[in-house]
């Protein structure tokens, strides 16, 4: 039997040693392959003129009609700000037990906060978002362990205290399903 992939598709500039180093560290956590490649889309399509943001859900349900499959989850990668009608704006988003998700660099730079540009905390933040979305993909929900990736992330800072993994019950539950 095949074992599931994941695919992280880039919409947008993004640095390809960027991305590899991105791709090595989702892979240590989740311990799946994962491949990279960019995509296109006409972003304008997901735009909201009055929220002046980009709708995640119609993204994700983009993405799962034209990259996912039953072997493979994908997660888009943007620079855009992105919202669901229920939030103000999310960082990610994923379909729970599902096989597509997005994340969005945009709110996690430190420029958006008034801080100094910090390319290791952004690529930080980057890995655990996308790790957290493929948690849910593979069927987690939100943790209350304080440091666990699947903890929620309504703000940078509660990104911040996660680390990079799952804790111990999330990742039994993960050896569980899989």
């Amino acid at each position: 039997m095949d074992k599931q992939r994941i695919l992280l598709i880039s919409f947008g500039q993004f640095d390809k040693n960027f991305l590899q180093k991105i791709a090595t560290a989702v892979q240590s956590v989740v311990g799946l392959p994962v491949d990279i490649e960019s995509g296109y889309t006409d972003l304008s399509k997901y735009y909201d003129p009055a929220r002046r943001q980009y709708d995640g859900n119609r993204l994700i349900h983009f993405l799962h009609s034209e990259y996912a499959t039953d072997k493979r989850k994908v997660i888009g990668l943007f620079r855009v700000d992105l919202f669901i009608p229920i939030l103000t704006y999310i960082i990610g988003q994923a379909i729970y037990k599902g096989n597509a998700g997005v994340v969005s660099l945009f709110r996690l730079k430190n420029e958006l906060y008034g801080l100094k540009k910090d390319d290791h905390l952004l690529f930080e933040r980057f890995v655990k978002e996308i790790v957290h979305e493929l948690g849910h993909t593979m069927g987690l929900t939100h943790c209350y362990t304080p440091t666990c990736i699947m903890r929620s992330s309504t703000y940078i800072e509660d990104v911040d205290q996660k680390d990079a993994h799952f804790c111990s019950k999330c990742r039994q539950k993960l050896d569980e399903e899989q």
